[in-house]
């Protein structure tokens, strides 16, 4: 099945968005909501991956600095990992970030996900450390 990446337009996009989030981070694996929800939104981009027309996945960036930019909130659905979906999204976030200027995606990766990440071309940047509970490794890409 094909997995299109866009950036959320609307407030609909975005509350599919939050019921992702919603679904992985505060129900899968238990972060509390007022962690999971913050003052990065409105300033945030949202990209949503959606599959025949259903959401999947999502994630945002924000940008650090005028050259920096920060892959945040990236979530696919249980049922919907090992599709791509997180490839795609990741792909486009970087896209998106290259096209707009920037040189350098940094995230903070929970510890499961780490390999995935060093396949898209991220490495570790520093000491590991817990957020929200979760044990989470700082990465880093430069982009061409």
């Amino acid at each position: 099945m094909s997995i299109i990446v866009k950036t959320i337009q609307d407030q609909q996009e975005m509350n599919e968005a939050f019921a992702i989030r919603r679904n992985v981070f505060i129900e899968e694996q238990q972060v509390p909501e007022d962690l999971e929800i913050d003052e990065w939104e409105d300033i945030a981009t949202h990209f949503l991956a959606l599959e025949e027309g259903k959401p999947v996945g999502t994630c945002r960036l924000r940008w650090v600095n005028p050259q920096t930019v920060k892959a945040e909130r990236v979530a696919v659905l249980g049922e919907k990992r090992k599709t791509g979906a997180g490839k795609k999204l990741m792909e486009a976030l970087e896209l998106y970030a290259r096209d707009k200027g920037a040189k350098t995606i940094v995230l903070n990766a929970q510890i499961q996900v780490v390999p995935f990440y060093e396949k898209l071309g991220y490495r570790g940047t520093g000491a590991s450390f817990f957020e929200a509970g979760i044990k989470h490794i700082p990465m880093k890409k430069e982009l061409n």
